[in-house]
C-alpha cells in the first residue's frame, strides 16, 4: 500500500494565495527528483513587491511566474527585489531573468556562487582559450560581448549555450571523493540553447547586488527580516525570520515531510554537523508560529519537525556503519549504492553519502583512505 502523498511532490496551485498576513505564495511547477513545484513568496510594499525564490530559469517557468503575478494584480515590472534562499536552480533560476527584463535587485548570502558561475579558482584566459575545442567550431562572436567582460561569467559554459554547432559534453568538477561529479547532461544543455536571450543572460550572470550576513535586517513587503544563515543543506543557505510576527521563511532548510539533500560540497570539513546546528538553532527561535517552506504547505510545530529530521539523520548515520561491517573497506560510491534505492544513484546521493561518512570519520567512527585512483574508502571503527 503507498504511503501519504508527500506535500512537497503536489503539483502547482493554479493562483496565488496569501499565506500568511500581507505574503502571497506562488507556486511554479518544477520537474525534479520528489518535488512538483517551488514555492516562490510574494512581500508587497509602497515600492512594488518583493519575491523570495522565483523558480528555474527556463521561458516556461519564467511565463508561469509572470501569469500567476498578473492573476494577483502584480505586473513583473514591479517585482523591485528578488532574495535567493541558496544556490539551487528552481531557487535561484527566476532571479538573472527578472534582473535582465526588469532591472530587479537581486540579494544573495555572502558566499551564493551558482554551479554555472566561474569560480575564483578558475583560470577564465585558460577557459576561453579551450573555447574553440570544447565546442566543436562554434562561432564565439555568438555570446554577448558584455557577458564575457563581466568576469563572472563560466566563458566555457557561456559559449556553449550561443553556440550553433553540436553540443558537446562538458566536463565534470571535481568531487573529494574521487567520482565523477555534477555536470549539466547534453539534452540540458541542447534544451538551454533553445532558450530566449533573458532565460540565457539570467542563468549565466546572477552576482547578488546586495550580499548578506547572518543577523542582517533586511527590509521586505513592510517587515524587518533576520538573515539566519543555515548551511547544509548548500554552504550558502539562508532563512528569514520575522520575529514580531513568528514567521520563518525556512528555503529548504527545513520542510514539512521531507529531509533536505546534505551536499558533501560546500567545502566545509563537516556539513552535517552544520546542518544539524543549523536547524537546531532556528527550532530553538522563540515565538516561531508560522513556518513557510520552499516546498510543501505551511507548518507550526517547527521544534518536532526539527526532532524527526535529526532523527532521519542520526539513522542514516547507523546504517552507514551497518552498511561498513557488510562491506569491509568501501568507495563513496559503493556505500552510497546500498544506502540509496537504484533510482537515486548518482552525484547526489555520493554527495550525501559523503557528508555522512565524512561525520563518522571526524566522530572516530569510520577511518577514510585515498586509493591510488584518487577515491575515498571508508572503514567502520570496530
Amino acid at each position: 500500500m503507498n504511503g501519504p502523498v508527500r506535500q512537497e511532490r503536489l503539483p502547482a496551485a493554479e493562483v496565488a494565495e496569501e499565506v500568511a498576513p500581507g505574503i502571497l505564495r506562488i507556486q511554479i511547477p518544477i520537474l525534479l527528483p520528489g518535488l512538483g513545484h517551488v514555492n516562490c513568496y510574494v512581500l508587497e510594499d509602497e515600492r512594488g513587491v518583493a519575491l523570495v525564490d522565483p523558480g528555474l530559469p527556463d521561458p516556461l517557468s519564467n511565463a508561469d511566474l509572470v501569469a500567476k503575478l498578473a492573476g494577483a494584480g502584480i505586473p513583473a515590472h514591479r517585482v523591485h527585489t528578488v532574495l535567493v534562499t541558496h544556490s539551487h536552480p528552481d531557487h535561484f533560476g527566476g532571479a538573472g531573468r527578472l534582473r535582465a527584463e526588469h532591472g530587479s535587485r537581486v540579494v544573495a548570502h555572502r558566499e551564493f556562487r551558482t554551479p554555472f558561475d566561474a569560480l575564483p579558482s578558475d583560470d577564465l584566459e585558460a577557459l576561453e582559450a579551450a573555447t574553440d575545442d570544447l565546442t566543436d567550431g562554434d562561432d564565439p562572436d555568438d555570446v554577448p560581448a558584455d557577458l564575457l567582460e563581466s568576469g563572472h561569467v563560466n566563458p566555457r559554459l557561456a559559449r556553449v549555450l550561443y553556440g550553433r554547432g553540436p553540443v558537446p559534453v562538458l566536463p565534470p568538477r571535481a568531487t573529494p571523493w574521487g567520482e565523477e561529479g555534477f555536470r549539466p547532461g547534453e539534452g540540458e544543455l541542447a534544451a538551454m540553447r533553445a532558450w530566449d536571450d533573458l532565460s540565457k543572460r539570467g542563468l549565466l550572470h546572477l552576482a547578488p547586488d546586495d550580499r548578506v550576513d547572518d543577523g542582517e535586517v533586511v527590509r521586505l513587503g513592510r517587515r524587518d527580516w533576520q538573515v539566519l544563515h543555515t548551511p547544509g543543506h548548500t554552504g550558502d543557505h539562508v532563512c528569514l525570520l520575522d520575529p514580531a510576527e513568528g514567521i520563518l521563511l525556512s528555503g529548504d532548510h527545513v520542510l514539512p515531510t521531507i529531509t533536505p539533500h546534505i551536499s558533501g560540497m560546500t567545502g566545509s570539513p563537516d556539513p552535517l554537523a552544520d546542518f544539524i546546528a543549523a536547524v537546531r538553532r532556528v527550532a530553538a527561535v522563540p515565538g516561531v508560529a508560522t513556518v513557510l517552506p520552499a516546498h510543501g504547505l505551511p507548518f507550526t510545530d517547527l521544534p518536532g519537525r526539527v526532532e524527526e529530521i535529526v532523527a532521519h539523520h542520526t539513522e542514516r548515520l547507523e546504517e552507514l556503519e551497518r552498511i561498513g561491517e557488510a562491506l569491509g573497506t568501501a568507495t563513496v560510491r559503493e556505500y552510497a549504492r546500498q544506502l540509496f534505492r537504484e533510482r537515486s544513484w548518482g552525484p547526489l546521493a555520493e554527495s550525501e553519502t559523503y557528508a555522512h561518512l565524512e561525520h563518522l570519520r571526524l566522530a572516530g567512527r569510520m577511518t577514510a583512505a585515498s586509493g591510488g585512483d584518487g577515491r575515498l574508502t571508508y572503514t567502520p571503527v570496530r
